[in-house]
C-alpha cells in the first residue's frame, strides 16, 4: 500500500494522509526514527538523498512535508525551537534592512529584534497592526519585510492578513506570520499571501507537552530555497525523536482543536461576566473588536482566553490558588496552562514598553486543556476569592 495524498481531502484526513505517513520500505504505520548522524553513499558522484542529519533526515523530513501540506505551502523546515524558526526566517534579512513588526509580539521574538538582530543592523518598527494606516506609516525606504502575529500574544488582537499581505507585496516586501495560536486548522494564511508561516510547534502542534520544535512554510520554492540554505547553514534543526512526537501530536490536532476552543469559549463567556475581572481577551467574544476580520481569515476563535484581574497582587493571588492548570511558561497542552505574560513570556520586554501594549500587571493568560469545563470553571471560580 503506497502512501497517498489528495489535495480533495478534508482537513482532518490530511492531518494522516500526508503522503510520508508510512514507511516506505517495510509498511511500518508510523515513520521510523533514524537515529543516525550519517548516510552510506555508494556512489560519491551520485549521492543518496540525504547524506548527513544535520542536512537532512527521512524523519525530519516526514514532518517537515506533513505541515507543508497542512499549511498549503511549497517546503517546510523543522527546528529546534520556535524561536529557532523564527529566527532563522529574519535572517533572510540582511543588514541595513528594516521589518514592521505587530507591536504586542511574543517576547521572545520582541527580544531578538532588540538585541541580536539590531547589533547585526536589522532595524524594527511596531505598530499597532489592527490599523492598516499605522502600517503605512512606518514604511522606510529600507522596509524589506512585514512580522505579523494573529491573534497575538497575549491580548490576541486581530490583523487583517490580507489586508496588509496585498499592501506589503505592491511595496515588494516579504510577509512572515507567526500562525501558533490559530495553528493551520483554525488559519491557513499562505492563500491570503503570506510567504513564511511560522509555529512553536511546542504548542498545539505537538500538543502534549513533551516536545521542543518549531516549524516553518514556505510559500514558494524560491523562498524555501533560502530558507533551506539557512537551516543547513545554522544547524539549527529539529532531532528525529521530537520530529517523531511532532508527527504524533499532529495526527490529533483536529479533535484537540475542537475540544480546546469549545472549553475556551464557555470560559470566556463565563469570566465576562465576573465583577472580579477587569477585562477579557479572546476572539469569539460579540465585543471583541477584531472578531469580524478574524471570522473573515480563520473559521475558530482558538483555545487561548487571556483576562486582567487589576494588579500583580492579585494576579499572583490567582496562580497561588488553581489547583488544576499548571502555573508555567508555554501553552497548547492537552493539560491547561495558566501563565503570567510579565513575568513569563513577555519579561524580556521592558515594563514600559509591555504597558503601553496593553499587557497589564494584572493580565493572566489562559491555554484551555482537555479537562472538563465545568471543573476548570469551578476551579478558577474559587481562586479568584471573594
Amino acid at each position: 500500500m503506497a502512501n497517498h495524498r489528495d489535495e480533495q481531502h478534508q482537513f482532518e484526513t490530511k492531518l494522516l494522509h500526508w503522503g510520508s505517513e508510512m514507511d516506505p520500505h517495510y509498511g511500518a504505520s508510523n515513520v521510523p526514527i533514524y537515529q543516525c548522524s550519517t548516510f552510506h553513499q555508494e556512489d560519491v558522484d551520485n549521492p543518496p538523498e540525504h547524506d548527513y542529519t544535520r542536512s537532512g533526515n527521512p524523519t525530519r523530513q516526514a514532518v517537515e512535508d506533513q505541515i507543508a501540506y497542512l499549511e498549503g505551502g511549497a517546503r517546510g523546515f523543522a527546528f529546534a525551537s520556535g524561536m529557532a524558526a523564527i529566527s532563522t526566517a529574519f535572517f533572510l534579512l540582511s543588514a541595513g534592512d528594516h521589518v514592521i513588526v505587530t507591536e504586542d509580539v511574543y517576547g521572545g521574538t520582541y527580544r531578538i529584534l532588540t538585541t541580536l538582530l539590531k547589533q547585526m543592523n536589522i532595524e524594527s518598527t511596531f505598530v499597532d497592526m489592527t490599523n492598516i494606516d499605522e502600517v503605512k506609516a512606518a514604511l522606510k525606504p529600507n522596509t524589506k519585510a512585514v512580522y505579523m502575529e494573529t491573534p497575538s500574544n497575549p491580548t490576541l488582537r486581530i490583523t487583517d492578513i490580507r489586508t496588509v499581505c496585498d499592501w506589503a507585496h505592491a511595496n515588494g516586501l516579504l510577509t512572515m506570520l507567526d500562525n501558533t495560536f490559530m495553528t493551520p486548522y483554525h488559519q491557513k494564511s499562505i492563500p491570503l499571501g503570506v510567504d513564511v508561516v511560522l509555529h512553536s510547534a511546542t504548542k498545539f502542534l505537538g500538543g502534549h507537552s513533551d516536545v521542543l520544535a518549531g516549524l516553518a512554510v514556505a510559500a514558494n520554492d524560491s523562498i524555501g530555497r533560502r530558507l533551506k540554505g539557512l537551516q543547513n547553514s545554522l544547524g539549527n534543526v529539529a532531532g528525529q525523536f521530537d520530529s517523531w512526537l511532532l508527527m504524533r501530536g499532529i495526527k490529533t490536532l483536529a479533535v484537540r482543536m475542537e475540544q480546546h476552543e469549545s472549553s475556551a469559549r464557555k470560559l470566556a463567556q463565563w469570566l465576562v461576566t465576573d465583577p472580579r475581572v477587569v477585562n477579557v481577551f479572546y476572539p469569539g467574544l460579540p465585543n471583541h473588536p477584531g472578531r469580524v476580520v478574524h471570522e473573515s481569515q480563520s473559521k475558530g476563535y482558538g483555545a487561548i482566553v487571556s483576562f486582567d484581574v487589576g494588579s500583580g497582587e492579585r494576579a499572583r493571588e490567582v496562580m497561588s490558588k488553581v489547583k488544576l492548570p499548571l502555573v508555567a511558561v508555554s501553552l497548547g497542552a492537552v493539560e491547561s496552562i495558566l501563565s503570567y505574560p510579565p513575568k513569563m513570556s513577555h519579561a524580556a520586554m521592558p515594563q514600559e514598553v509591555r504597558m503601553a501594549r496593553g499587557i497589564t500587571d494584572g493580565v493572566l493568560r489562559f491555554s484551555v486543556g482537555l479537562e472538563n469545563i465545568d471543573d476548570l470553571i469551578a476551579d478558577l471560580d474559587q481562586a479568584l476569592g471573594k
